[in-house]
């Protein structure tokens, strides 16, 4: 069927959309509900060759490859694994894994797609996290991000007890969770990290605004949950090394493995250390983008006046005492 050409033109403006990369304003919140991810289930969407659903665990914490398993929030045995927790790349850049809804999308134009949120409020206000898509939520608004977090509360399910032994009302309020970091002494080894995480580098933040867009996953998110989109309105394939270390305050934040995304150089000169040499265009400032995929703007980092390790971590340019 050959369609008129003035409905062709009305109808342009929804592809157009529909194909854009994401972008805009947006609320978050916080869970750990410890169900296998929605993502995790075959069909969700157009897988990049080789790649797989979102990850999931049996009840020790080991993957699992049935990706037809039920979820142990259904009566299955299987669970969200604990290395979808959040981590600090820097002091001002986090990575980590999250629910989410956005505008004019379907879960099939989000699922394991990555997002570079910018917080807009609270105490964590000016800092980025990249997060991935690896669930929805019936419960979830317009442009929310439900930014997985252990100790963030169990929100409508609860697979925590199954997987972890956890008290039904234990871990703090069913929305919200815990609300202090003495709290996450007491919980799994596995989990002890991505809940210290939500009181130091994100410092206690209670749902921060945000603006958002769309990016290619880092690959140290990718490698965890195993999930890789499609190319579809961006280039899809994942930037930098496929592990990068946890930062920590007072400790330069280092990474493992390699590949043409990630860089990293030591000044050795303790007054002025020059940035990339032979990058071009107007100096970066610190945090600021110079590489990337798709980034045609400058690639020279600025010269900055102390010793230091600068990192081009997912095309942005990072400084480390």
């Amino acid at each position: 069927m050959v369609l008129p050409k003035t409905i062709l033109l009305g109808l342009l403006p929804f592809f157009i959309q529909s194909n854009a990369q994401s972008s805009g304003t947006g609320t978050t919140t916080r869970y750990w509900d410890c169900c296998k991810a929605s993502c995790g289930w075959k069909g969700k969407l157009t897988l990049a060759s080789g790649s797989n659903p979102v990850s999931s665990c049996n009840a020790q914490d080991q993957p699992i490859t049935n990706y037809d398993a039920v979820s142990g929030c259904n009566k299955g045995s299987t669970y969200m694994c604990s290395n979808q927790s959040p981590w600090a790349v820097s002091d001002t850049l986090s990575y980590g894994y999250a629910a989410t809804t956005i505008s004019g999308g379907t879960e099939s134009s989000w699922c394991c797609a990555c997002y570079q949120l910018t917080f807009t409020s609270g105490a964590v206000k000016g800092k980025q996290m990249i997060v991935q898509t690896t669930n929805t939520g019936g419960d979830l608004g317009s442009n929310q991000f439900d930014i997985a977090i252990p100790g963030g509360g169990f929100g409508i399910f609860n697979g925590c007890t199954a997987e972890w032994g956890t008290p039904s009302t234990g871990w703090g309020q069913q929305y919200g969770g815990i609300s202090s970091r003495s709290q996450c002494d007491a919980f799994p080894a596995a989990l002890k990290a991505g809940c210290y995480w939500r009181f130091d580098w994100f410092g206690a933040s209670d749902n921060p605004g945000v603006t958002f867009k769309q990016v290619a996953c880092p690959a140290a998110l990718t490698a965890k949950s195993g999930c890789v989109r499609a190319n579809d309105a961006i280039n899809e394939t994942p930037t930098g090394p496929s592990s990068v270390s946890t930062w920590t305050s007072g400790a330069a934040a280092t990474s493992t493995g390699s590949s043409p995304g990630s860089s990293t150089s030591t000044g050795s000169d303790p007054g002025t250390t020059p940035g990339g040499g032979s990058g071009t265009g107007t100096p970066v400032p610190q945090y600021g983008q110079c590489g990337g995929s798709t980034w045609t703007g400058s690639t020279l980092l600025k010269a900055v006046n102390r010793p230091l390790q600068q990192k081009i971590l997912n095309g942005i340019f990072i400084v480390t005492a």
